[in-house]
């Protein structure tokens, strides 16, 4: 499968900076004084990412940072969000080369795809809830591709999408609406074995506050709201896992199925 940004075109001389060290495995380059100051010149470099590979509207988006914990080790008082290519998601089950990534690592994500278009602004969980078509287990692939992430900060890391390399969506889980996502019990496999586990709760206390949250997001206002069609990986219910070579894994919910991904 092509890594998100494996394309050509790039005008931008930021963006095409960081997509070339990007395919040439260089990881996330040095920008120095072009490097994003704040948390909105971020999103605006990433805006651009997504213009150079031509992935405006984008497939879908990432929620990080959803636990508290997280946010002040990036020093942010929210989650953040990054854009996902369609070439980097696979439906059901995923394919991708170990080689091409820097640290791969996993999560245990839920997922949806919107069934309707959502425009940027404030929202509550109930005014998100009915856009949503589908709901289903996910794997988000991420790649610590920037050496001291802390030293390269929340700017830096939104604007290459946090982490985001990859993602798997299973099917659509039969009971939506009406299934109890906070209590969703979601399991992480590798190779068989289970890594971590945890519940629909983690996320903002209630998924669908994730999607809220994003609705009303810098991303959301940049990329000009939610459409219907696109997918959201709403954040993970485990710690990420560091992968140490070729496997396969599995993440498995109770009440909506499980996706899986391997890597060779």
């Amino acid at each position: 499968m092509a890594a998100p940004g494996d394309r050509p075109g790039a005008t931008d001389p930021v963006a095409a900076r960081i997509l070339a060290d990007r395919r040439a495995r260089r990881g996330f380059p040095d920008l120095g004084a072009e490097a994003p100051a704040d948390v909105a010149a971020g999103y605006a470099l990433q805006f651009r990412l997504a213009q150079a590979i031509g992935a405006v509207p984008p497939a879908g988006f990432k929620i990080g940072a959803t636990a508290k914990g997280m946010q002040a080790y990036l020093g942010l008082e929210h989650p953040c969000a990054g854009f996902c290519p369609a070439e980097g998601i696979a439906a059901g089950s995923g394919r991708f080369r170990f080689a091409d990534l820097h640290q791969p690592g996993v999560e245990c994500e839920i997922g949806i795809r919107l069934g309707r278009d959502i425009a940027h602004g404030a929202h509550t969980r109930e005014s998100v809830e009915d856009a949503v078509e589908h709901v289903f287990a996910a794997i988000e692939v991420v790649d610590q591709r920037y050496g001291d992430f802390i030293a390269l900060g929340a700017p830096g890391l939104i604007a290459d999408s946090v982490f985001h390399a990859g993602g798997v969506t299973g099917a659509p889980a039969s009971g939506w609406p009406g299934l109890d996502l906070p209590a969703a019990r979601g399991r992480l496999l590798v190779d068989g074995v289970e890594r971590a586990a945890g519940t629909g709760a983690e996320l903002l206390g209630h998924p669908m506050e994730a999607l809220a949250w994003l609705a009303s997001s810098p991303a959301a206002e940049m990329f000009g709201g939610l459409r219907a069609g696109q997918v959201v990986f709403l954040g993970s219910v485990t710690p990420v896992i560091w992968l140490d070579g070729p496997c396969e894994v599995t993440a498995g919910f109770d009440l909506l199925g499980e996706a899986t991904a391997r890597f060779v």
